[in-house]
């Protein structure tokens, strides 16, 4: 017992005495990344009116396949981290149905999950197209399918789980909420829960955000008022109150038309800089009326380094519905429009409507917008 107090106190005297003892190895050091980076692209309404129904129908094998509609623009969005949509039907099984009371068959999902969207949107004026099993099965299916969703709820602790939806990727965590002006008049019931636009509720959600551990809110509104180049004083009005209440992305739907976009950059007053856009108009649609037959996508990316968060790099791209006739039907393609405006193949008449498109965009986005510029793609030599 002696031997072995004299054994360490010897040990401690030649620490204290500075003299040279067998070296600990340290640990490596932990080297953080300067910085780390999400990239996200919006796009606006999914819809599915009767006419895009019986397109997507095969008779050769007795389906349903959307894949093709999604084809020309899969690229795009597959190229970003996260991929978010409007899902403006319900997936209600059959009969299947087109407007006013919206039920789309689940391949019009599985072929939007291929393209490459993650997350779909589901409260809108259309929830409740079919009811409270409607809206249940609706969202079913998106969990079946690997979707994530938000907006509609099949129980309280359903909401309780899904809003807002949380979302971690490249070590960057954002919150995203979404909310519907109404249903039009439709109702639903217990225990499905539906999230209507109600500004009490909305402040309460972001001051509920832990914004020690979420690094971004995200709001994703479907408000305004239908056929409308320009924001109603109620979606100003609403967006003001989100970004003093701390949302960092505002994004819009239901117009089915494009309104403006707009962007402030980091600064000492905003230090995470603001991104809003009113509205992204018809993704896709079988509204072939001016100003009706295309829209936009919205990408944007959301930085971080060890002492500031950034939303950084808005840029916009027009979209257009192009619906040829192919073996005796009509076809529903999405065309990213900068690639097909010189396009040899398409017929005078499409051609004209595609480029007419562009030009009424360029008109109020051009003119309209705040520091979001149109995304160019890269001539090839």
């Amino acid at each position: 017992m002696i031997s072995e107090y004299i054994k360490y106190a010897f040990l401690a005297a030649t620490i204290f005495l500075g003299a040279k003892t067998e070296e600990l190895p340290l640990p490596d050091p932990v080297m953080a990344p300067d910085s780390v980076a999400l990239t996200l692209i919006f796009a606006g309404d999914i819809m599915q009116h009767g006419p895009q129904i019986e397109a997507a129908w095969s008779d050769y094998d007795s389906t349903f396949n959307y894949h093709p509609c999604f084809s020309y623009v899969k690229p795009l969005v597959s190229s970003f981290d996260v991929a978010i949509a409007n899902l403006e039907v319900t997936l209600a099984g059959a009969p299947y149905t087109g407007y006013p009371q919206f039920s789309a068959p689940d391949e019009l999902a599985v072929a939007a999950r291929d393209a490459g969207f993650d997350i779909l949107a589901t409260a809108n004026n259309h929830s409740c197209d079919r009811g409270n099993n409607g809206l249940i099965r609706t969202l079913r299916v998106l969990d079946s399918l690997g979707i994530a969703r938000t907006g509609t709820f099949t129980d309280s602790t359903d909401l309780l789980k899904y809003h807002p939806l949380v979302l971690s990727k490249n070590d960057i965590t954002f919150a995203l909420f979404n909310y519907t002006y109404g249903t039009n008049g439709l109702p639903f019931y217990p225990p499905a829960i539906v999230n209507l636009i109600d500004t009490n509720l909305i402040i309460n959600d972001l001051a509920a955000v832990d914004r020690t551990k979420t690094d971004f809110i995200i709001v994703f509104f479907h408000w305004g008022n239908e056929y409308q180049s320009q924001p109603s004083l109620t979606q100003v009005k609403l967006a003001g109150l989100c970004k003093r209440h701390g949302a960092d992305v505002i994004i819009g739907s239901h117009p089915h038309v494009l309104q403006r976009m707009e962007y402030d950059e980091p600064s000492d007053s905003l230090p995470g800089g603001f991104l809003l856009a009113y509205s992204l108009g018809n993704y896709v649609s079988n509204q072939r009326d001016r100003y009706r037959d295309g829209g936009a996508m919205i990408s944007f990316t959301l930085s971080k380094t060890w002492n500031k968060k950034s939303v950084i790099n808005p840029e916009y791209h027009l979209t257009w519905v192009h619906t040829p006739i192919r073996d005796g039907k009509k076809q529903y393609y999405i065309l990213p429009v900068r690639q097909f405006e010189n396009d040899s193949t398409m017929d005078t008449a499409a051609l004209e409507k595609l480029r007419l498109f562009i030009s009424d965009a360029d008109e109020l986005l051009g003119k309209g917008n705040r520091q979001v510029p149109e995304y160019r793609p890269v001539q090839s030599e």
